[in-house]
């Protein structure tokens, strides 16, 4: 119940949020959940899993590709980014993207823009970023291996998953889902 007390109270706001807690617990449905109350629940909610897009083709599926930038690129493909325009993007597992392509992102929450791969400007975008991972994402930005500049960019407001074991009585309530 409390959890969802704050969800309705992170569904106004229009800040980042990022959903921690351990694997199973539900933080893609919170991410589902807070989008469907928010003003942009008519808007797409697109997730990604960071963790499953092979390195070579993140900027292409973050950002795009414009037709003949790269071998195989047959015609223009928006990317997330696009696809989230106006809606929330989740990024799941957040903690698992390279350096490299941390700083593309960040600058893309930045400028609320991006370009595609091979384009010659940038297109706006409006997205509201909710992000998660299981990772001690606060330990990684320590250790230098996760840039301190993007968790704090996504890590504006906080929402702990607890553990299944701390809340068994919703168990048959997600396998239902």
């Amino acid at each position: 119940q409390e959890i969802r007390r704050l969800i309705e109270k992170l569904a106004r706001n229009q800040a980042p949020v990022f959903v921690s807690g351990e694997s199973g617990t539900g933080k893609e449905l919170a991410a589902r959940a807070i989008h469907a109350r928010s003003p942009r629940a008519e808007r797409s909610f697109v997730a990604v899993n960071c963790g499953a897009i092979p390195q070579e083709l993140m900027e292409s599926e973050f950002f795009g590709h414009v037709k003949g930038s790269f071998t195989g690129a047959v015609r223009d493909k928006p990317g997330l980014f696009q696809m989230a325009d106006g809606g929330t993007l989740f990024l799941d597992e957040v903690a698992d993207l390279p350096l490299s392509m941390q700083v593309k992102l960040l600058r893309a929450i930045q400028e609320k823009s991006v370009r595609p791969v091979g384009g010659a400007r940038e297109e706006a975008v409006d997205v509201r970023i909710i992000s998660a991972s299981h990772k001690d994402l606060p330990g990684m930005v320590e250790r230098d291996e996760f840039r301190q500049a993007l968790f704090y960019r996504i890590h504006v407001i906080e929402l702990a998953m607890p553990p299944l074991r701390e809340r068994p009585e919703d168990i048959p309530v997600m396998m239902d889902h």
